[in-house]
This record gives C-alpha cells, sequence and structure tokens, in this order.
C-alpha cells in the first residue's frame, strides 16, 4: 500500500473511531499498564500527543525536543494538580482546541520559535496532564499510572516525530494530516 493511502485509511480510522474522549473512567485496573493505556484510550489525547511530535521535527531544530519536553513537563505538573484535589478550569475544552490549534500548526506549517511554541504547547498540556490526573483509579498505583502515561505520551510524541521525517520529502502530505487533525479539533470543540 503507498504512503498516500496508508496515512488516509490512518486518519479516517482515528476520526471515525467511536473512543472520542478518554476522560470517562475506563480503567478498571489501575498502574503502569492502565496508565501505559490512557492516552491511546481517547481520540483527543492521542491526536494531540500526535501532532506535537509532527510539529516538533516539521519545526526542526532545537523544536525537535524541546516542544515535546514542555508538553511532558507541563502535562506532569498539570496531573500533579489533579491527582492533588485542584481545579483546572476549561480542561475539557483546553483539550479539544488544543487539538484544533496544534492540528493547524502542522497543517500551516508553522515555524515558530521555541521560545513561544513551548508555552503554547505547556499551556496545552497542562489540560491533558489534568485529564489524566483526575482518572487515576483511586484503587491503583498512583506513581505507576502516572509513570506509564508519560511513557505513552512519549511514545505518540515520537510516534509523531516519526512520521514527519518520513514524510519530509512530502510535505503536502504532513499539511494534510495536520489539516485532518485540526478538523478533528473542531468537531471535538463543537462536541464539548
Amino acid at each position: 500500500m503507498n504512503q498516500p493511502y496508508a496515512l488516509a485509511l490512518l486518519v479516517a480510522g482515528l476520526v471515525i473511531s467511536n473512543v472520542v474522549h478518554a476522560h470517562i473512567g475506563v480503567h478498571p485496573d489501575g498502574g503502569l499498564g492502565a496508565g501505559l493505556l490512557h492516552p491511546f484510550s481517547g481520540l483527543d489525547h492521542m491526536l494531540a500527543m500526535v501532532a506535537v511530535g509532527l510539529w516538533a521535527a516539521q519545526a526542526g531544530g532545537r523544536n525537535l525536543l524541546v516542544l515535546p519536553g514542555a508538553f511532558v513537563a507541563a502535562m506532569a505538573l498539570g496531573a500533579g494538580v489533579g491527582m492533588l484535589g485542584g481545579h483546572v478550569p476549561f480542561a475539557q475544552a483546553g483539550i479539544a482546541v488544543s487539538v484544533l490549534v496544534l492540528g493547524a500548526m502542522v497543517a500551516l506549517a508553522v515555524r515558530g520559535e521555541w521560545q513561544w511554541a513551548a508555552p503554547l504547547i505547556g499551556v496545552f498540556a497542562l489540560f491533558h496532564g489534568y485529564a489524566h490526573g483526575t482518572e487515576i483509579p483511586e484503587f491503583s498505583d498512583r506513581w505507576s499510572y502516572f509513570a506509564g502515561f508519560l511513557m505513552a505520551t512519549v511514545a505518540l510524541h515520537a510516534s509523531g516525530v516519526a512520521a514527519a521525517l518520513m514524510l519530509h520529502r512530502q510535505a503536502h502530505l504532513l499539511r494534510a494530516g495536520g489539516a485532518a487533525i485540526s478538523l478533528a479539533g473542531a468537531w471535538l470543540v463543537l462536541a464539548t
């Protein structure tokens, strides 16, 4: 199967997936395994995290490490707030908007400087982290769950980076993928 068709099939599968939100208690068995699975259980988390990797590789330079690193660090902070019973207002809306905006950054091939791109990603990551932190099953090993969703996030960022590097000679496909992510984000915003 050639790359355009494989990419279109992947995007279609993600868009029509019936798993839209990862924010309803879906993990009956806490711990590392549940934490690893949590980011994969919702289209919103997957698309945002892959988009960070896509944008980081597309923007190049320091962005390749700084943008995913900023996301993971801010997500850990947001998860801590959620774990400790704090409140982050508009978290669901922020998650949906993150998918829309991050997809648009890829679609428009924005080559932003990390000094403004990292804080933008950090704000979005706080929302994602808060959602993860509030959904840690009470009976689970909280720190194993925490480690699991951080590892899964890194894996999703890495898959975005790998996809962008694989498509570096076909920028139109990478930008089309970003547009599809952004459209999915618009749908999530309307559904929120």
